[in-house]
């Protein structure tokens, strides 16, 4: 797969940082119609992962995390995470060298920085103004399978 061939499907979903998850999941669900996807129906106060919520049973959604400090006092940047497949992740990974991506936290974006979340993969990055982006495949098996073999 060439640069040109590559395209980013949809995207998969954005962080959104709150004071109060389960009210925040409340209230989008009351104004929006957002439910929380079932593997986040029980989700533990003390937790710092997300509960996501969407209308659509998860392609598109938003995942609510617990801000830090007054939510509604500072500014915050939203990260959009992009959805590729697998074939289109691996892409991305070899092509880091001659792309100059900022990963996360400031540094050059390379295939070290890959995050497994257990059932899917990420990468964290931001463009050249700051602002926070993810890429993340669900092709967890084929990836994980690719990921292996180039570090044996």
């Amino acid at each position: 797969m060439s640069a040109s061939e590559f395209r980013v499907e949809q995207i998969d979903h954005v962080h959104v940082y709150v004071a109060d998850r389960r009210a925040a999941a409340e209230w989008y669900g009351r104004v929006l119609g957002l439910v929380v996807l079932k593997e986040d129906e029980t989700f533990d106060e003390e937790d710092d992962g997300p509960v996501t919520i969407s209308s659509d049973g998860g392609s598109t959604s938003l995942a609510l995390f617990r801000a830090k400090g007054d939510a509604g006092q500072s500014v915050r940047r939203q990260t959009v995470a992009f959805r590729v497949g697998g074939a289109g992740f691996l892409n991305f990974l070899e092509r880091l060298a001659s792309l100059e991506v900022a990963g996360a936290g400031g540094g050059r974006l390379g295939a070290g920085d890959v995050v497994d979340h257990g059932y899917c993969f990420s990468v964290y990055f931001r463009d050249p103004d700051g602002n926070p982006y993810e890429l993340t495949t669900y092709d967890y098996d084929h990836v994980r399978g690719r990921l292996a073999a180039r570090q044996s």
